[in-house]
């Protein structure tokens, strides 16, 4: 091979490389640095058996998928939330399904608003099992009001029950793993805590605070490398969170919890969890597309996002005030590109 040769076949690969990971990005449903470790990366099989995970909001969603899905890992599991009958069926379904025996499920209730429970919960935890290897921190609720119309008590609840709650249970199991010097702390946060949405300003506002708290804590533990934090962004995915939102009172239920079917499906959501897990990844973005470019777009520029938010926010405004499911048009663009 002559060097005039080998020089245009490198020219040649610089010039696919661009396209290829543009072709790899159109598809992608995580960002590409967790594709790589779902690739290239250590697997979940690997590295969390045997581990003690404890999951809050375990009783639905993307909560009771992960329960099922380490079920089948070997690993010891705590379920919380606060509707004991659900975390009674979803420890059924992990006894039916996995590879778990009875003894290696504690049904633990949890409400992450009475921050006075955390500490007797985490001593708890740690008499049934002696230690907690993994806190994932899933627990929380959505919104769907305008600001101007919702309450104080609506974000107050927000506020009380997706970060302060989240924060508060943290801290309780934090000085344990900083004993044993080693740990991770998972937290369950949305697009939204990078993006800003309409129809969901105490929402945003709580996971905003997630990343601000949780970066934070991170820079506090260098001293503790065994110690890690995975922030983990999902984006829409097939649940019962929008079902459960918050309206602009705290007692009026939403009566459109829209469509599903344009969402991510939850065991695909967290099999991408599963390997942040396993690699350790800090900041983790989950989401089919054009969610995830949105997310990029909010990253990196963040008034060119705020700019096209505010465009296609009018639509999303206009379909909630009209009865209809505030995100119909992200359906329809679904289906059209299926």
């Amino acid at each position: 091979m002559t060097w005039e040769l080998l020089l245009w076949l490198l020219a040649l690969c610089a010039l696919l490389l661009p396209v290829v990971q543009l072709v790899r990005f159109v598809r992608a449903d995580g960002d590409l640095t967790l594709l790589w470790a779902e690739w290239q990366g250590r697997r979940p099989e690997w590295e969390l058996t045997d581990m003690v995970v404890w999951v809050t909001g375990a009783s639905s969603g993307i909560g009771e998928e992960l329960a099922f899905q380490l079920s089948k890992l070997g690993v010891s599991l705590v379920l919380s939330a606060r509707r004991v009958p659900e975390l009674e069926r979803v420890k059924r379904r992990c006894l039916e399904n996995g590879n778990l025996k009875e003894k290696d499920i504690l049904v633990l209730p949890l409400d992450l608003t009475d921050r006075s429970s955390h500490e007797v919960a985490t001593k708890t935890v740690l008499q049934e099992f002696g230690k907690i290897d993994i806190l994932v921190n899933n627990g929380g609720r959505s919104q769907r009001s305008l600001a101007q119309d919702a309450n104080m008590d609506v974000f107050k609840e927000l506020i009380e029950l997706n970060y302060l709650g989240t924060v508060s249970l943290t801290k309780s199991v934090l000085p344990h793993m900083m004993e044993r010097k080693q740990g991770k702390i998972v937290v369950i946060n949305s697009l939204s805590g990078i993006a800003s949405v309409p129809l969901s300003s105490g929402y945003c506002a709580s996971k905003h605070a997630l990343r601000g708290f949780f970066n934070s804590l991170q820079t506090e533990l260098t001293e503790y490398p065994g110690i890690t934090i995975c922030n983990i962004y999902p984006g829409p995915v097939q649940s019962d969170i929008v079902k459960n939102a918050l309206t602009e009172d705290i007692a009026k239920p939403l009566i459109n919890s829209g469509d599903q079917h344009y969402k991510m499906a939850a065991d695909r959501c967290v099999q991408l969890m599963l390997i942040a897990m396993a690699n350790d990844l800090k900041d983790v973005w989950i989401s089919d597309q054009p969610f995830l470019s949105v997310a990029y777009v909010w990253q990196y520029m963040p008034t060119w996002a705020l700019w096209l938010t505010c465009k296609l926010g009018k639509k999303r405004i206009k379909n909630f005030k009209s009865g209809m499911d505030a995100d119909l048009y992200f359906s329809k663009w679904k289906t059209k590109h299926e």
